[in-house]
């Protein structure tokens, strides 16, 4: 099949990929169209070692799912991570930190930016009528953003900060605005973004706030800098969401931490049906997120694009 590869840090179109083989328990799925992540871009720089077809947000359609033909021909998103549900951690309930888990496009396991992939029928979720291919793709990182809710346990008097203005913090931001008491988008130069202005999302210079102002802090930036800003930001007994990966390592000032008795929340995927859910109601405007769609196979210059400062969503269709 047509496909990205990548290897050695180095990403190509082939039309040479190998079909997936589908385990049993598994589906076949044909991908409509997949979204480009800054995990991806990361990968591509040697982030976490992987060979193979990257990417992890999509919408498609089930091809084939031996033992489940209801499946056959619905328009479907997908969990990421495929788990064994036998070990501690998946007995336990904390499924998504299954030890022998497999994760779509990252570990082990050939991702989105392909004409086809398998994943667990487990973790299918049929995608409602109402949601176009270009707002389903979202699913996933939406998801991601609705977990902050779950673990920080947000609330209507709750005052957040979002730092950083990228597809990840746009996303947070429109997720939860309408949900607290108030929420700023905090960048370097607090420049102003359509998409968020148009929701009555403020975008205010990181220094322009008031150490200690924010009940949660998320961090979207992957930046140590914005760690730092974040700890500047919260409140004595806040909590900090860190929501991005950094490479390497970081310096942290625990001493203040402890002091502050600030939460350190470390966020990763999110819930499914929830995110669908409100996508079927118009409640978040993702597509206004797209930036750019590109075949398949012009890969480099779709990366390049999802790379370029203040670029949000590109959309690659197979």
């Amino acid at each position: 099949m047509r496909g990205l590869w990548l290897e050695n840090e180095r990403v190509r179109f082939r039309d040479d990929v190998p079909d997936p083989r589908p385990a049993p328990g598994e589906a076949l799925v044909r991908v409509r169209l997949a979204g480009v992540c800054n995990t991806d871009l990361e990968m591509v720089k040697g982030y976490y070692p992987f060979t193979g077809v990257p990417g992890h947000e999509f919408v498609g359609d089930v091809e084939r799912a031996d033992g489940a033909p209801e499946w056959i021909g619905r328009r479907v998103v997908g969990e990421i991570n495929a788990v064994c549900g036998a070990c501690a951690a998946c007995v336990a309930g904390r499924r998504s930190h299954c030890e022998r888990r497999t994760v779509l496009g990252l570990i082990g396991r050939n991702g989105t930016f392909a004409e086809r992939l398998a994943l667990p029928i487990e973790n299918l979720h049929a995608v409602p009528d109402e949601v176009p291919d270009e707002a389903a793709v979202f699913t996933e990182p939406l998801a991601a953003a609705l977990r902050i809710g779950e673990q920080a346990r947000l609330t209507r008097a709750d005052r957040v900060v979002v730092i950083g203005d990228g597809k990840l913090g746009h996303l947070v931001a429109l997720a939860w605005a309408s949900e607290v008491g108030s929420l700023v988008v905090a960048t370097r130069g607090g420049r102003a973004r359509p998409v968020l202005e148009a929701q009555g999302i403020r975008c205010v210079a990181v220094s322009d706030l008031a150490d200690g102002s924010a009940d949660v802090v998320v961090e979207c930036t992957g930046n140590p800098s914005g760690l730092e800003a974040a700890r500047r930001l919260v409140r004595p007994g806040g909590a900090i969401v860190l929501k991005s990966t950094y490479r390497g390592r970081t310096e942290v000032d625990f001493a203040g931490i402890v002091v502050d008795e600030v939460t350190l929340i470390g966020s990763r995927c999110g819930p499914f049906v929830p995110a669908l859910e409100r996508l079927a109601r118009g409640l978040v405007p993702v597509t206004a997120m797209v930036d750019a769609r590109f075949p398949l196979e012009a890969c480099a210059d779709a990366l390049e694009r999802a790379a370029q400062p203040g670029a949000l969503k590109v959309l690659l269709r197979p």
